[in-house]
């Protein structure tokens, strides 16, 4: 299995996830076999913006099946699904412990993320604009 998390940095599994799906700029693709880490790769997002489905596209292209993210909105969500990629949104903290969690399905999530995108932006709807 193929696991993508949106990176605050290049520091592969000792980065965090990022807060935001569509702003990160580095994703980390993690090899999950037998319930173990295997390898990672780091990968620079290719373009400044983006549109309507290009980043799934993109993990897509790059193996993910799993997407372990904090915020997305749910056009993305729409998008990854309509590509078979699971998406957890709430995913938060240090991208190893993160994923160790999802493999050993105790993973927390925060169910409130939304909420507090919204508040820190200012406005309500970005998830829904962002991807």
């Amino acid at each position: 299995m193929r696991i993508t998390i949106p990176a605050e940095n290049d520091r592969g599994l000792e980065s965090n996830v990022s807060g935001h799906f569509g702003r990160a700029k580095y994703f980390v693709f993690v090899d999950i076999e037998d319930n173990e880490i295997k390898g990672y790769e780091v990968v620079e997002v290719p373009f400044e913006e983006h549109g309507p489905g290009d980043l799934p596209r993109f993990v897509k292209e790059h193996g993910g099946e799993v997407v372990l993210a904090y915020g997305m909105g749910r056009k993305a969500v729409s998008y990854f699904n309509e590509l078979g990629i699971t998406v957890v949104t709430g995913a938060y903290g240090p991208i190893k412990d993160v994923v160790k969690a999802f493999i050993e399905q105790v993973l927390e999530v925060d169910r409130n993320w939304k909420e507090k995108i919204e508040r820190e932006n200012g406005h309500k709807g970005n998830c829904e604009k962002q991807e």
